[in-house]
C-alpha cells in the first residue's frame, strides 16, 4: 500500500500506513499558516482491501463544525467524486471503504486544480466572446488569468465574479465552469440578453498558488487573500494588489466572490449589510437579487446563512466584498456553497458535487439579468 500527495492540489501527513485497517493521517497546515481542513491524497495498492482512515486531528482543524454530518469524497478516475461512510467522534474523523479498483483518490471536496484550471481559460478563450489575458503573476510566478466576456459601452453594466481567494474552497471553480459554459453559449437567451446590457471580468482562480500547493486558505505567503483588499500589496497579496487596481479602472456595478462554507449545509449569500454608508437603495438591490435567484434555483435559500455583524467590523472591510460594496456602492456578495450537502435537497451519493456547483453557477445568470435594470 501506497500513500502519497505529491501532486497538482494534494496534501496530506502520513502517521502511520502498515496496514489498510489502521491507516492515520494528519491535516496539513497551510503554506506559511496555521490555517488547516484541505486533503487530497492517492492510495494505491489496496483493491478490495478494506480501508479504515483515521484523521488524527481532526479537531485541530481550522473548522472542527465542519466535520459533523461530513463524508469524504472518493473517486477511481478523478471525474466521478461519490461520498463514502464518515464519522466524527469530537476528536478524529474516521472514513471507511473498501475499493473495488487497485488505485483511487480521497479528497476533502472533489478537485479543481491548476492543470484543470489552465484547460478551462484554454477553452474559454476560443469563443468569440470571451477575450482572455493575464492580471498578474503570484508570489511564486503563476498567471492570475481573466476573461472578459462581452464588450464594455457606456450604458453597459459592469459585472465583476472572483473565486478561489480560499483555494481549498474549490466548489468555486466548478460554480464559474458552469456559469462559463452557459454565458458563452451564443445560443442561450439569457446569456445573449445579459450581454447586450453589460460586460463581464471572470477571474476564474485567484490564488492558483495556494491552490496547488493545497492549501485551504492561504496564498504562498501565508496570506488569507479574502483580508487583503482593504490595503494589499504587491509582495504579499499580489493577486489582490492587482485585480482590485483594474477593479478601480473599469468601474464595478455588480460583483460575486466564489466560496465554499465548511459547516452550514446550505447555499447562501453574505451581503455588505454592515458597511458604512449601507442604505435603502442598497438593501433594495441585495434583496432583489436573492429573491430573483431563489426564481431560477430552488438549490438557493436565505434562511441558513452567516448572521449579522459576523465578523469585527476592522475585519469586515478587508474582505472582498464588504471593499466592494463599500467602494462602488454596487451591488456585492459572497456565495457561498456547502462542503457536506445542500440539506433543503439532499444526495447520499455524491453530496454537493461538481456537477450541482455547475448547474448552481450557470443559475446565477437569470438572476443578474433580472437585477440588471437596477444596477445602473
Amino acid at each position: 500500500m501506497r500513500i502519497t500527495s505529491h501532486f497538482d492540489s494534494g496534501s496530506i501527513e502520513v502517521v502511520k500506513a502498515d496496514k489498510p485497517s489502521d491507516i492515520q493521517l494528519k491535516i496539513r497546515k497551510d503554506s506559511h499558516s496555521d490555517f488547516l481542513q484541505w486533503f487530497y491524497f492517492r492510495v494505491s495498492g489496496v483493491e478490495s482491501e478494506a480501508l479504515t482512515m483515521h484523521f488524527l486531528n481532526a479537531s485541530e482543524t481550522s473548522y472542527p463544525d465542519g466535520w459533523p454530518d461530513y463524508q469524504v469524497v472518493a473517486s477511481y478516475d478523478r471525474q466521478e467524486w461519490f461520498r463514502i461512510p464518515t464519522s466524527f467522534d469530537g476528536k478524529v474523523l474516521t472514513a471507511k471503504f473498501t475499493p473495488q479498483y487497485n488505485d483511487l483518490y480521497f479528497a476533502y471536496f472533489a478537485p479543481y486544480t491548476v492543470e484543470r484550471h489552465l484547460d478551462l481559460i484554454a477553452w474559454a478563450q476560443l469563443s468569440p466572446l470571451c477575450q482572455l489575458s493575464r492580471v498578474c503573476q503570484t508570489v511564486e510566478g503563476r498567471d492570475v488569468d481573466l476573461l472578459q466576456v462581452g464588450e464594455p459601452g457606456a450604458d453597459k453594466a459592469v459585472i465583476w465574479i472572483t473565486a478561489r481567494q480560499h483555494p481549498g474552497e474549490s466548489m468555486g471553480e466548478w460554480f464559474i465552469e458552469g456559469l462559463l459554459e452557459r454565458l458563452l453559449d451564443e445560443d442561450d437567451p439569457v446569456s445573449r440578453s445579459l450581454l447586450n446590457k453589460s460586460v463581464f471580468y471572470i477571474v476564474p482562480n485567484i490564488n492558483p498558488d495556494g491552490v496547488f500547493h493545497g492549501n485551504l486558505r492561504t496564498n504562498a505567503a501565508g496570506a488569507n487573500l479574502n483580508r487583503e483588499w482593504q490595503n494589499p500589496t504587491q509582495e504579499k497579496s499580489p493577486e489582490v494588489f492587482y485585480v482590485r487596481e483594474l477593479m478601480h479602472k473599469t468601474g464595478v456595478d455588480a460583483y460575486l466572490d466564489v466560496h465554499g462554507d465548511e459547516a452550514i449545509p446550505y447555499n447562501f449569500v453574505a451581503g455588505c449589510d454592515e458597511i458604512p454608508g449601507y442604505d435603502a437603495k442598497h438593501k433594495h438591490i441585495q434583496d432583489s437579487f436573492k429573491a430573483f435567484w431563489q426564481e431560477f434555483s430552488p438549490d438557493f435559500q436565505v434562511k441558513h446563512g452567516y448572521p449579522v455583524a459576523h465578523h469585527q467590523i476592522d475585519e469586515y472591510m478587508t474582505m472582498a466584498t464588504s471593499y466592494i460594496g463599500s467602494t462602488f456602492k454596487c451591488l456585492a456578495y459572497t456565495i457561498e456553497m456547502p462542503f457536506k450537502d445542500n440539506f433543503n435537497l439532499p444526495d447520499p451519493e455524491y453530496g454537493w458535487s461538481p456537477e450541482r456547483c455547475k448547474r448552481f453557477g450557470a443559475s446565477v445568470l437569470g438572476a443578474l439579468l433580472k437585477v440588471l435594470p437596477e444596477l445602473k
